[in-house]
């Protein structure tokens, strides 16, 4: 595995990390439970492989990822781990999902948090969606109170605009930002990653393998659980699908002519555009973790770069990355 630095003065975490969410429900039946499950060996695996930096978030599972998170750690190698998770969604009554980024909020939430992981503090603590009703400056000061107070040792946001970053940064600095970022999802290379480099903020791209997509084992939407959230994704709609899966099939002719697979080309793509990137892939499943790993030693030339970004240009997937419900959530 290699590594790379968590922002201008953040920690070193592994060039890939792992994202947790989909291990507990989100993209169809939960594989955690009370016990030794299938995601904890996982995570254990990834430990052995090298990888040092996870993220999950307390409204995964509602709380339930962070606990199966905690369970994993508890007796390892917690010193060796670069921990993140966030803070933001909130269900209120009848279990109505609101945006809270408020400062009493901010201090309940983290609270929660490291009771569910079972851990004294948190590595990197992340906004994941700001409600603009409330100033930035009122919950990053609030979580660089967090920091003051040793419950976290650095700060990240998700999904915000270049502007609430710069402005974010001003109050306290921020390590990560955290965004949907892939050969499928491009938006942030115009205005938000350069603002990110300028500012000396890492870029953790999420759905770095476009929820799937892009690995070439999503042929129809009959491959997704009854309960996979996907099934109301635009992308995977229709005639957006049909589209989309033929730009997976250009992908998948390179990947074949190199040697490596259609996801390992994905990873490494994205770890090809800075040493500012660090991917957070999720899984399920040992091969799959074993697959996304190897990506790291990838290293593409610029010939391969060029047929890649050929075969799938900016702007090149068909469809919103998110239902209506989703995206009103999201700052442009």
């Amino acid at each position: 595995m290699k590594y790379r630095k968590l922002g201008a003065n953040g920690p070193d975490v592994s060039a890939l990390g792992l994202g947790c969410m989909g291990m507990s429900g989100v993209y169809g039946p939960e594989t955690c439970n009370p016990g030794e499950s299938r995601s904890i060996k996982v995570i254990h695996r990834a430990f052995d492989l090298g990888v040092t930096f996870l993220d999950t978030a307390d409204m995964y599972g509602d709380g339930r990822n962070e606990r199966l998170v905690g369970r994993a750690l508890a007796g390892t190698r917690r010193d060796e781990v670069i921990l993140a998770t966030k803070f933001g969604f909130h269900s209120g009554e009848g279990g109505v999902q609101t945006i809270r980024n408020d400062a009493a909020y901010v201090r309940e939430a983290v609270d929660a948090s490291l009771a569910r992981l079972g851990v004294e503090h948190i590595d990197l603590y992340y906004m994941h969606r700001r409600n603009p009703d409330v100033p930035v400056e009122e919950s990053v000061g609030a979580m660089a109170e967090l920091v003051r107070a040793g419950k976290v040792k650095h700060l990240g946001l998700s999904e915000v605009s270049a502007a609430t970053l710069r402005a974010a940064h001003a109050v306290h600095p921020i390590a990560a930002l955290q965004s949907e970022y892939s050969l499928f999802t491009r938006g942030i290379e115009a205005e938000i990653i350069p603002t990110a480099r300028e500012l000396g903020i890492a870029i953790v791209p999420f759905s770095p393998v476009g929820r799937g997509l892009l690995t070439g084992t999503i042929t129809t939407l009959e491959d997704l659980s009854p309960s996979d959230f996907r099934r109301q994704n635009p992308r995977f709609q229709g005639d957006n699908l049909e589209a989309n899966l033929k730009l997976v099939l250009e992908l998948r002719a390179i990947a074949k002519e190199s040697g490596h697979s259609a996801v390992q080309l994905a990873l490494a793509w994205l770890l090809a555009q800075g040493a500012d990137i660090v991917p957070i892939p999720g899984t399920k499943r040992i091969k799959y973790l074993e697959e996304n790993t190897d990506a790291a030693e990838v290293e593409l030339t610029a010939g391969q770069i060029a047929r890649i970004e050929a075969a799938v240009p900016a702007g090149a997937a068909i469809g919103e990355r998110y239902a209506a419900s989703g995206r009103a959530h999201l700052e442009r």
